[in-house]
Formats: structure tokens, C-alpha cells, sequence
């Protein structure tokens, strides 16, 4: 086999581990620097009030996110991909915290 095919078998073998949660050698998490925190909530139908309650952010932080006047923390936008992409997962998180 050559130095190339052994690489992308390599490869293929990691990231199978990785999928499988066997390891997480050699995997970095890329979390965007942008999140569109104004389209996650209509999205969801909430106004910022109810979103910020709904998922434990003040208003206040809402507001700022969506007019531009800050970016989320890296924490919150890997929460607000999570809200964007299953909603009920976090609600039920939240629930089993309480």
C-alpha cells in the first residue's frame, strides 16, 4: 500500500473510533465566532424575553447578541447551536437540573 492510502486508512480508523466515542485523540471541537442568535429565536416563535427565560440568558444579553453590540461567550454559542439544531434536548437537560 502507499505512505498515502496508509494515511487516509489512518484516517478512516480514527474517525470511526471518534464516531464510536472510543477516543477523542487528534479531534478539535471548531465552534463558529458567529451565531445568529436572532434567527435561532424567531425560529422558535419567542420573543427575547421568553427565549432568555426558556434557556437560562438574561434579556439583556439577548438583546446585545441580536443588535450587534457584543458576541455570545464561546460557551454560549456552542448552547445556542445546540438550541438551534434540537431545542427539546436542552429543555430537558434544564428540566433534569431543577
Amino acid at each position: 500500500m502507499s505512505k498515502a492510502g496508509s494515511r487516509i486508512l489512518q484516517s478512516v480508523r480514527t474517525a470511526r473510533a471518534y464516531a464510536r466515542g472510543d477516543t477523542t485523540d487528534g479531534f478539535v471541537a471548531h465552534v463558529p465566532d458567529e451565531v445568529d442568535v436572532k434567527s435561532i429565536r424567531a425560529k422558535l416563535g419567542l420573543s427575547q424575553e421568553g427565549f432568555a427565560q426558556r434557556f437560562g440568558f438574561s434579556p439583556a444579553a439577548v438583546r446585545d447578541w441580536e443588535q450587534h453590540r457584543r458576541q455570545p461567550e464561546q460557551a454560549a454559542r456552542v448552547l445556542l447551536l445546540v438550541i438551534a439544531q434540537d431545542p427539546d434536548v436542552v429543555d430537558r437537560a434544564l428540566a433534569g437540573a431543577r
